[in-house]
């Protein structure tokens, strides 16, 4: 990699971790949150995309949470209701996490006027941009293995 590439590719990440922390403050900002953190909605949210239950570590893929901090959030939000677990039927000692109803309502409740909100935050966008924001984010997501210094050469 060039040094003007890479000085390209770190000014480009830069400013997407500029606009994420700033959003974030914004969207924590709004009173829509009631009985639930943003942690706690992400969980919700993110259990609510999948048909079937997760696997704590299946989870702890899409939330930005260390693996004692999710078990923990877990623990809470099944103490209040919210999420189930049930046994792993391909796994006698693993445990699946699934929403309750009550924790669908929850997330359903908090998310539609999160939409809203997410919505007006990227209005700035043209329709082009948002269509080239998700491919850009759906892209750099999909490269999960992390690079090395001997990937990176084999790949040349």
């Amino acid at each position: 990699m060039t040094a003007s590439r890479s000085r390209r590719a770190n000014a480009a990440w830069e400013s997407l971790l500029t606009a994420h922390a700033a959003l974030m403050k914004r969207f924590a900002a709004e009173p829509i949150w009631g009985e639930l953190s943003m942690r706690e909605y992400d969980v919700l949210y993110t259990l609510s995309k999948h048909a079937e239950p997760l696997r704590l570590y299946e989870l702890g893929r899409d939330v930005l949470l260390s693996q004692p901090a999710l078990s923990r959030l877990v623990d809470r939000l099944a103490e209040r209701g919210l999420i189930e677990r049930a046994a792993d039927p391909a796994d006698g000692r693993g445990v699946r996490l699934a929403l309750t109803a009550a924790g669908r309502e929850a997330q359903r409740r908090v998310g539609g006027r999160h939409a809203v909100d997410v919505a007006r935050a990227v209005a700035v966008l043209t329709d082009e941009e948002m269509r080239q924001l998700e491919a850009i984010g759906r892209k750099l997501a999909a490269r999960t293995e992390p690079s090395t210094p001997d990937r990176q050469e084999a790949s040349r």
